[in-house]
């Protein structure tokens, strides 16, 4: 064989590898609406920048007729390529070959893309798209779980890590993208489930849709497994890009910096109109959010479960920031189990990769009823609490309205570790509501009044006058400055720009105990 001979050869085992599962298993996954293995990447990442690795590996599976199939890159995809100019290392199961199933060497070809991202410090970006472990390969498959698993906690906190749920991810192969930073699901595409419908029905007789048990609107909404929906693979991806923009590459790098338009010290006059001269009335925090942030562009993470708080990613100055704020107009703002897992987890993931905190509080109390006690509200509020002790990155404050009680304590108060905490005028600051501390203040003296619907009244204003207003705890140093509402950009920008340069340290630990 001449040398041209064997670059033919080799142009040709590749065009083979490169076609996947064939013309037939291809057409097969674009009548199901979703796209190859290859079609994503090349979507993913920059033109021509994709560089594929451990092409022609192959099953060394010899079990249950598998010798005779050929499973070109054993089911997956694999290598590294820019996105925006920036490295990154990518994973696409291929369902197109033997449905996507995970064996040995298909666990091997993740596991090495994962080892090569902690090695350089780049984000890695694993599509899912597979019918689950490989039964052919009995342990063998198993255990190349196990050593996803093992890469996917070690990574954590490191690199980032992003999962796209493009097909099915079902039994042990979810809890990869469960370890991960964040979850992208394609809706009436995308599922994730422990356990399928079947094997429910048999076991529980519960008749579910492999939808209705694991979609995207699901795990988005209900169970809170997912961070984001979409409707079509090309928007998921194109939200990807758009996430991986406020995102540094490591752990030991800072955060993206972009140029702005937007005047650094400008003024929202109108911010004071948003709040209802009633404190409980509800209004939008997204308003307030957007009025603050570079250019008003706000990317809400986990955005349809627990909406009674808001968090995301924007920029101030052209810096990313992360945002933690209230929501009023969902259950008056309150921290619920569920809102408190939320929030507690995305501050972790903020101080893990040095992105400065901003949060906008405006929290009536913990949920209370019944329900939250025995669904342990105690332990999952402590979460949220021992997220913003253990934050070391800047953290500015700014208390909008309600701070009252524990919740408030939860919400970066100064107490937690705060380092700049703001207040509006607006902002009511104490144990609780004022008419609810007049009623027990003041009961002996309401009960006995000739008038105690007036009585209350006066109660009512004289404990707001006394403790719930933010000069009060101007006076003791918890708030910081008491600010005019249309100067907040101007005044987390210079927060900011002054903590840049934060330094903290933590008592000396393998790791802390949070109240998982």
């Amino acid at each position: 064989m001449t040398n041209v001979d064997k670059i033919n050869q080799l142009n040709e085992k590749r065009a083979r590898v490169e076609i996947g599962g064939g013309k037939e298993a291809i057409d097969k996954q674009h009548k199901a609406g979703k796209k190859t293995a290859r079609e994503r990447i090349n979507m993913l990442l920059d033109e021509n920048s994709f560089v594929e690795m451990d092409v022609f590996v192959e099953t060394s599976s010899r079990d249950f007729g598998m010798q005779e199939k050929k499973v070109p890159g054993d089911g997956v995809v694999t290598g590294y390529g820019t996105i925006d100019g920036r490295p990154v290392y990518v994973a696409a199961q291929d369902f197109t070959v033997i449905g996507g199933t995970l064996g040995e060497a298909h666990a091997k070809k993740i596991v090495k893309a994962m080892d090569m991202a902690m090695k350089t410090g780049v984000p890695f970006i694993q599509i899912n798209d597979s019918g689950g472990a490989r039964i052919h390969e009995g342990i063998n498959a198993l255990s190349g779980y196990g050593d996803i698993f093992l890469r996917n906690t070690l990574a954590s906190g490191v690199i980032p890590q992003i999962s796209l749920i493009m097909g099915p991810c079902a039994g042990g192969a979810c809890y990869s993208p469960a370890i991960t930073d964040f979850i992208f699901m394609v809706e009436n595409t995308g599922q994730m489930y422990i356990t399928g419908n079947q094997v429910i029905k048999a076991v529980t007789g519960e008749d579910v849709s492999l939808e209705e048990l694991g979609g995207a609107s699901v795990h988005n909404s209900v169970s809170g497994v997912a961070h984001f929906k979409y409707p079509s693979e090309e928007e998921c991806i194109a939200n990807v890009k758009k996430l991986l923009s406020f995102l540094p590459d490591n752990n030991l790098s800072g955060v993206p910096t972009y140029s702005t338009n937007d005047d650094l010290n400008r003024l929202a006059p109108d911010m004071i109109d948003l709040l209802p001269d009633e404190s409980s009335k509800p209004y939008d925090m997204l308003d307030i959010i957007t009025r603050v942030v570079d250019n008003g562009d706000f990317f809400e993470v986990h955005k349809y479960f627990a909406q009674n708080i808001i968090v995301g990613f924007a920029r101030i100055n052209g810096r990313t920031v992360g945002i933690v704020a209230n929501q009023p107009k969902v259950m008056a703002g309150s921290l619920d189990v569920n809102s408190s897992d939320k929030a507690a987890r995305f501050v972790r993931f903020c101080d893990a990769f040095n992105i400065p905190l901003v949060t906008f509080t405006d929290v009536p109390a913990f949920l209370p009823g019944v329900d939250q006690e025995h669904n342990g509200i105690i332990r999952h509020g402590a979460k949220l609490l021992y997220a913003f002790a253990e934050a070391t990155v800047p953290k500015v404050n700014v208390i909008v309205r309600k701070a009252y009680g524990g919740a408030y304590i939860a919400m970066n108060s100064k107490t937690l570790g705060a380092d700049i905490v703001y207040a509006w005028p607006t902002a009511e600051i104490a144990v609780m509501g004022a008419e609810g501390a007049a009623n027990i203040i003041f009961r002996k003296e309401i009960a006995e009044s000739e008038n105690p619907i007036e009585t209350r009244k006066a109660k009512i204003e004289e404990y707001r006058e006394k403790f719930s207003n933010p000069y009060v705890a101007a006076a003791r140093g918890v708030v910081d400055d008491v600010i005019d509402p249309a100067t907040t950009r101007p005044m987390v920008a210079s927060a900011l720009e002054m903590l840049a340069s934060k330094r903290e340290s933590r008592p000396a630990k393998k790791h802390g105990n949070i109240p998982l």
